[in-house]
């Protein structure tokens, strides 16, 4: 079987499978075991490994995330490492580092701190594509650590990593009140709603990095906490949440005591994530 034959018997087979992008999987798989690029996997003239491919193809199809298979995840100008321990980086977080990014346009050495860092994918991002930034990146589950640790070596090492969780007063307690960016993509599924999310997030993305509690805001609670410390007034903070959270989490910065909370739609128009900015403090 040619491998263009190869690739549309497994379009097929994810498309049956429920897969929503069977096409682009099938061929992210086939390139992936040619060791070439997808926009090269038809001109590369080297035979597939038809028993491989198939074996990928059907723990794709039992909804096995594409990024465990390959290895890989691509998110704005980067490839992270990822696989079982840590949550797979999405696409709707790259208008969170838009964000990010553009609150710090104008500081050539901002102080920067990523809280839920995970894979380290908004941390490395924001080093990468503004070089002159600090990252200090936090994250508590030692699985995610270790391909957070990976990722930065890799890409930017002079990103800094913490294992420590945001609920401590202590965290980079020496950076109180000095911070230009905190950034966050923390856990905000509520509980109820987990039945809900997509099988490859569902079964195989770290629970703790996605369940925060009956109403989802457990954690973004903390990171709100962590952040009205670590910032210096005039700071800006910018959290993720979900697209049924877009009253609920800016809710939650102003009662922490942020000003100019304003909510955000990614590309698909959805609630996405909310800026604010701490306040001077009171005399």
């Amino acid at each position: 079987m040619t491998t263009r034959a190869a690739v549309a018997a497994a379009v097929v087979r994810l498309e049956a499978a429920g897969v929503p992008s069977a096409r682009h999987d099938a061929e992210a798989l086939a390139a992936h075991l040619l060791g070439v690029r997808r926009a090269a996997l038809f001109l590369c003239g080297r035979p597939l490994d038809a028993a491989a491919y198939a074996r990928l193809v059907e723990r794709r199809a039992a909804r096995e995330p594409l990024q465990h298979l390959v290895g890989t995840a691509a998110f704005r100008r980067l490839e992270l490492r990822v696989g079982p321990g840590v949550f797979v980086p999405r696409p709707e977080t790259e208008v969170v580092v838009d964000a990010a990014l553009a609150a710090v346009a104008g500081h050539p050495a901002p102080l920067v701190v990523d809280l839920c860092a995970g894979s380290g994918v908004i941390a490395v991002s924001v080093a990468t594509e503004h070089p002159g930034s600090a990252v200090h990146a936090v994250e508590r589950h030692p699985d995610a650590v270790k391909w957070l640790r990976h990722n930065a070596s890799e890409l930017a090492p002079h990103v800094v990593v913490h294992q420590a969780d945001v609920a401590d007063p202590t965290v980079l307690g020496k950076l109180d009140g000095t911070v230009d960016l905190v950034v966050s993509n923390p856990p905000y599924v509520a509980e109820a709603e987990l039945a809900e999310v997509d099988p490859e997030v569902r079964d195989h993305d770290p629970r703790v990095a996605l369940v925060a509690g009956d109403d989802g805001l457990d954690v973004v609670r903390l990171v709100a906490a962590a952040a009205h410390r670590l910032l210096r007034p005039g700071g800006t903070v910018v959290v993720e949440h979900s697209d049924r959270q877009g009253e609920s989490a800016p809710a939650v910065l102003r009662a922490a005591g942020f000003r100019d909370v304003t909510d955000h739609r990614d590309l698909a128009g959805r609630d996405r994530f909310v800026t604010a900015v701490a306040a001077p403090a009171t005399p």
